[in-house]
């Protein structure tokens, strides 16, 4: 496979302490599957994205290939956990949301997309009954889980799962000496597994190894995504005033400013443009501070000219509430926005696949459904049963 840098490092050390993690784990999951801790389904599609690795796979660029394929035709909701928000319970985002109430990726979400609805509840199951009974939202028409893939409590219709190319299963381990949430058998519970970030000079022999290390089920299907870098837009300025990659000058020196789980990537695409990468990084989904802002405004002020500040778009929803940026830092900062694409032309049929079991699964279908089951057929009358929605029947 091409060369690429892979971000797992296991600590030997830790090794013991992963193991008795993953007897906690394996333990969670065989009292789910038994039906000791109950999951429950819902009459509504709803479709979880998530991964079984800690840090970033992609989740809200791929969750907003969702959002743009279903909202021209369905009222969308997103329900997200609301990762280091201050808020608690149920909470769902108005125009006026901030960092604070939603946490950052609802936010950026509910900012690109403003007509579709954006919630937060760590009771994901609590989430769904207030975003289908609740008299502004229960118009909805199917739910995005973001970072679900273990929050067993949801069956979802369709589990996607993503696994970042860079960091491979066959490469890593369980928590803490790895980056591993569940043990590689997991993957079992998925029903499209999509490997991220992909290089875009991959070769068909490449395909096939990444095919066979994983190991998927009959009804399992894989698909290929790599990154796709947008244009640079000013998080504060004139919003219209973007400019392409390739306008960078030779002679630009660029301050990357991240507080995301994998910078690398992005660091990589900028050297490609640019003279020289000043990283500045900070943790994932970081609170920046006032004592932040004096040190990024401290490192751009020390670095030589011509010169400007980048940033994701999850960092551009928490650094715009930081008011101590300086003059400079404030009119040299610019947002580059990610998209992911399809490789091998998978962009049709997996498109096909959600649409599909959407419109199967709908509110209107499932009405019209049981309209029709109620009809009388002949002597024999079936039973009452719970409607339980599933992508392995479509």
């Amino acid at each position: 496979m091409p060369t690429a840098r892979h971000h797992t490092a296991i600590n030997p050390l830790l090794l013991p302490f992963s193991g008795v993690y993953g007897l906690i784990v394996k333990i969670r999951n065989y009292l789910f599957d038994v039906g000791f801790f109950k999951q429950e389904a819902f009459d509504i599609p709803v479709i979880a994205v998530g991964n079984i690795t800690v840090g970033g796979t992609g989740k809200t660029p791929h969750v907003e290939i969702l959002v743009r394929l279903l909202k021209e035709k369905n009222k969308v909701a997103v329900l997200s956990r609301g990762y280091k928000r201050k808020s608690k319970g149920y909470v769902l985002a108005g125009e006026d949301a901030t960092m604070h109430d939603i946490g950052d990726e609802p936010l950026q979400m509910k900012r690109k997309f403003p007509d579709i609805y954006v919630a937060v509840d760590k009771k994901r199951v609590e989430g769904i009954r207030r975003l289908t009974s609740d008299e502004e939202t229960k118009d909805v028409d199917v739910i995005l889980l973001d970072d679900a893939y273990q929050h067993r409590y949801v069956k979802p219709g369709i589990n996607i799962l993503l696994i970042d190319y860079h960091r491979l299963l066959i490469n890593d381990t369980l928590l803490p000496a790895g980056r591993m949430r569940e043990p590689k058998n997991a993957t079992r519970r998925a029903d499209m597994v999509i490997i991220t970030k992909c290089p875009k000079n991959l070769k068909p022999v490449d395909y096939r190894v990444l095919t066979k290390s994983l190991k998927l089920l009959a009804y399992q299907e894989l698909f290929f995504t790599t990154v796709d870098y947008g244009q640079l837009v000013p998080l504060f300025g004139d919003k219209e005033a973007r400019q392409p990659l390739d306008e960078l000058g030779k002679d630009e020196n660029i301050l990357l400013l991240t507080g995301i789980a994998s910078p690398a990537l992005l660091q990589e695409e900028l050297a490609r443009h640019a003279h020289s990468i000043v990283p500045l990084t900070f943790a994932d989904h970081h609170a920046f501070t006032a004592k932040d802002a004096e040190k990024i405004n401290r490192t751009f002020e020390d670095m030589p000219a011509p010169k400007r500040i980048v940033t994701t778009e999850k960092d551009a929803t928490r650094l715009v509430q930081l008011q101590t940026l300086s003059e400079g830092v404030r009119n040299n900062l610019f947002v580059l926005p990610i998209t992911v694409k399809f490789m091998l032309e998978q962009e049709t049929h997996f498109n096909s696949k959600i649409l599909s079991y959407v419109h199967k699964n709908s509110r209107n279908s499932i009405l019209a459904k049981g309209k029709e089951d109620h009809k009388p057929k002949d002597s024999h009358h079936a039973a009452n049963k719970t409607q339980t929605i599933s992508f392995k029947n479509n």
